[in-house]
């Protein structure tokens, strides 16, 4: 930890969420007053695969990362469902939707987008989902059982890297040396800046994972046990609740306003909530 900020102190916080929404999360978290450490476990690329032919009623976005692919081509036209604000945000700014200005998003999940198309398009209407290679059921497999016409586009890709983080392993290393002095009384952790890490921000299940098997191979498994992990959703979490990591926060919301609000923890008000497997003594953020 860096030092004091108004109500509370400053952490150093591990952004592991891919560019370029990576960049601007980083920059929350450095407006919120603490440091962060921008370094993504996965890179997005478009796939290069051909959208197919059509035609369809409504596009389906649960990522914006689909959104590059998408823009500039004949389905930039059609309205757009979009998982939640942030991805209906940057479809708007791509020009998504803008022939019929129909932009519409949900409450940032898939049962909740599957809820939104459902009370506006009727069944049987043919949706195109640009997504990402790698994917969950939802919502196609809510939306085939109501009766809709599901065409999947793999727009892009989102591939690991082959190591952790330079930054990251020097970081996690750091935050060992820091336990062990911490365990012989040698230094004050809250006046500590030894470049060691706090906390981690985790946007996707699929990041979680990555991240914690890149910790693994390189030896900073015991360091990334130690920090805190912030995550958007309990799915989000659940790579670490399987691999025994108890010392994580669920935002309230799957959004990130919510997720943001949980490094507010030494705040009396926080919008987010403890997992159900969160370490004893800390059942609020």
């Amino acid at each position: 930890m860096t030092g004091p900020t108004e109500g509370g102190t400053a952490l150093r916080v591990w952004v592991a969420r891919p560019l370029p929404a990576g960049r601007r999360t980083a920059e929350r978290v450095a407006a919120l007053g603490h440091r962060p450490l921008l370094a993504p476990v996965l890179a997005l690329a478009p796939s290069g695969a051909p959208p197919p032919d059509g035609p369809f009623d409504a596009l389906v976005l649960t990522s914006a990362s689909a959104i590059p692919a998408v823009a500039g081509t004949r389905f930039a036209a059609l309205p757009a469902y979009c998982v939640g604000g942030r991805t209906a945000a940057a479809a708007r700014a791509a020009g998504l939707g803008s022939v019929h200005e129909s932009v519409h998003e949900a409450a940032g999940d898939a049962a909740a987008l599957a809820g939104l198309i459902g009370r506006t398009l009727p069944p049987g209407a043919r949706l195109l989902h640009a997504a990402g290679r790698e994917r969950k059921d939802e919502p196609a497999a809510t939306l085939g059982r109501r009766g809709y016409h599901l065409t999947v586009w793999v727009a892009y890709a989102a591939t690991p890297l082959p190591a952790l983080p330079a930054a990251v392993a020097a970081a996690l290393a750091d935050e060992g040396l820091a336990a062990g002095n911490l365990a012989r009384g040698s230094l004050s952790r809250v006046n500590l800046d030894d470049g060691s890490l706090d906390a981690a921000l985790h946007y996707s299940r699929r990041s979680a994972a990555t991240a914690l098997g890149l910790a693994r191979a390189a030896g900073r498994e015991a360091g990334f046990r130690r920090l805190v992990h912030h995550c958007l959703s309990a799915d989000v979490a659940a790579p670490l609740v399987a691999a025994g990591i108890l010392s994580h926060v669920v935002a309230a919301r799957p959004d990130e306003d919510a997720l943001m609000a949980g490094l507010a923890s030494v705040h009396p008000e926080c919008d987010a909530e403890a997992s159900p497997a969160l370490r004893p003594g800390r059942d609020r953020c």
